[in-house]
């Protein structure tokens, strides 16, 4: 979706998260988006954890005017499958879609693929779980002020 970083789908803001709920977020790899760069490898191809790292903001789109504004919501588990390499330059287009609530437990499925333009096809996909969280409690817990 070029000029629009991302866009999101569901019942009106306000509402709480519920099945359905999706968000779309392209990036243009650049050199600080590499394996090189992330420690992660010695190659310079996207990261795999920037790839989980862009699914996952996805999720967080996929919610936006869904919580109050005293919770967000955290990741507790992200399964994840990298399934092709990504060279500098090409545009990946991530997807995540809400697809079960159990009270505060949000399970979205997130998949990344390289836009036609540039040949096209999966890249990676997964699950991420997130938990919804008063945010100030949590912020508590973890010591900070």
């Amino acid at each position: 979706m070029p000029g629009d970083p991302s866009s999101s789908t569901g019942a009106a803001a306000g509402h709480g998260p519920h099945a359905g709920l999706s968000a779309q977020l392209e990036l243009t790899v650049a050199d600080d988006d590499t394996a090189d760069h992330f420690r992660s490898g010695d190659v310079p191809v996207l990261a795999t954890p920037r790839l989980i790292a862009l699914c996952e903001e996805a999720t967080c789109r996929a919610t936006d005017g869904h919580l109050m504004e005293t919770q967000s919501s955290v990741a507790t588990r992200v399964q994840f499958d990298h399934l092709a390499p990504v060279a500098i330059g090409s545009v990946v287009l991530a997807e995540a879609t809400l697809v079960k609530v159990e009270g505060r437990r949000l399970v979205f499925t997130v998949s990344a693929a390289r836009l036609e333009d540039d040949g096209g096809g999966l890249v990676g996909a997964g699950r991420v779980t997130r938990v919804v969280v008063d945010r100030a409690t949590f912020l508590a817990k973890s010591g900070t002020p």
